[in-house]
């Protein structure tokens, strides 16, 4: 019997280690530091165009609300008290634009490309340093004068007399510490006090340091005159009381205008017609929807506003075939106007009921 033998690997030693060369060390290509300095710029770009403010707002049409009718809480907006109101139809319109502050430039780009909205440097709008909140409360103001004239307007236009207020008193002044804001103005330097005016007028020719006497009423107090030396003011040549006045409706019942988020003047006009609506026999709108805009005084001038271009379009979006334009306003609004919206010119408060009566009659108007 033979032994089988088995196959075996001849011995080896193990193997001498090898020392492998050096690796050089890798440099960034010219192209691959072009790619990362433009990533790093493009994400710092985005990061700019996404969170950082540019000196620009943004401007489109606004919501817009029907004096005739209830405001968002369902309230009526025109809402008298101690007086007959008569039934209306139709809407009276009044318009409002959008401005939307803290624009990004991306925002901004977005908002241009869209073909609804405007970019204009925002100082137009606030003034340096002015902040959000600032410009809302002037807004808010300037919305409560444009009421209180609307009601003076509407009255005066209806026959009721008018009282004179004062509405501001100048610190330090003749007036300072002897009437209060809303006192009623009776009489200055003998002349009676009919209206704002009249109180400028009743200084013509008087001298700083000569005395007047002037008669005013606090609310629920008796009559009162008392001397006033005149001060002096570099602005103007006669003397100085240092009150500024108002005009106020005095008719036997209230009227309140109840709109919320709405800021500025420009509603003065359709807030005096849709009182004069109310207060009047005659339904003004007749069934039709009209809109406009324009600032009011208390004497029923209608002034020019902003934003013309962008009331018309969301007038008409809101159904709106008519457009009471304040004459100043016409030509830019002709450049804006879509179809279907005629555009009527007003100038003053009796203007615009003449062309409110033409159009309930089917006669012309007259066009921007």
């Amino acid at each position: 019997m033979t032994k089988s033998s088995e196959e075996t690997a001849p011995a080896t030693s193990d193997p001498e280690p090898v020392s492998e060369p050096p690796r050089e060390r890798r440099r960034m290509t010219r192209r691959g530091w072009t790619l990362a300095v433009s990533g790093v710029l493009f994400a710092a770009f985005f990061l700019l165009g996404c969170a950082v403010p540019v000196p620009f707002v943004a401007i489109s049409p606004g919501p817009t609300y029907d004096t005739l009718g209830r405001d968002v809480a369902g309230n009526p907006v025109i809402q008298v008290k101690g007086h007959e109101t008569f039934q209306t139809s139709g809407e009276l319109r009044m318009t409002t634009v959008s401005l939307q502050d803290s624009v990004t430039m991306f925002q901004g780009l977005a908002y241009w490309a869209s073909g609804r909205y405007a970019l204009a440097p925002r100082e137009e709008y606030y003034k340096p340093g002015e902040t959000n909140e600032q410009v809302k409360q002037e807004n808010i103001q300037q919305l409560q004068d444009s009421q209180s004239n609307a009601q003076v307007a509407a009255l005066r236009h209806l026959g009721y007399p008018v009282k004179v207020l004062a509405k501001e008193i100048v610190s330090g002044s003749p007036a300072d510490h002897v009437l209060s804001p809303g006192d009623r103005l009776i009489t200055v330097n003998g002349k009676k006090i009919v209206e704002a005016a009249d109180v400028r007028a009743s200084l013509a020719g008087t001298q700083p340091g000569q005395t007047v006497q002037i008669t005013f009423q606090s609310d629920g107090q008796p009559e009162r005159t008392v001397p006033l030396t005149l001060a002096q003011r570099p602005d103007r040549k006669e003397g100085f009381i240092g009150l500024t006045a108002v005009d106020r409706a005095d008719a036997p019942f209230t009227v309140t205008i109840s709109l919320q988020d709405v800021g500025g003047p420009s509603a003065g006009l359709m807030f005096t017609l849709a009182i004069i609506d109310r207060l009047q026999a005659g339904d003004l709108a007749a069934g039709r929807h009209i809109a406009g805009t324009g600032e009011i005084s208390e004497t029923g001038e209608v002034g020019p506003i902003g934003g013309i271009s962008f009331k018309v379009v969301g007038a008409r979006e809101a159904g709106a075939t008519e457009f009471l334009v304040p004459e100043h306003n016409c030509a830019e609004a002709k450049t804006a106007a879509p179809d279907g919206l005629d555009l009527i010119k007003v100038s003053t408060l009796d203007d615009a009921l003449t062309q409110l009566g033409n159009l309930k009659a089917g006669r012309p108007t007259t066009k921007c």
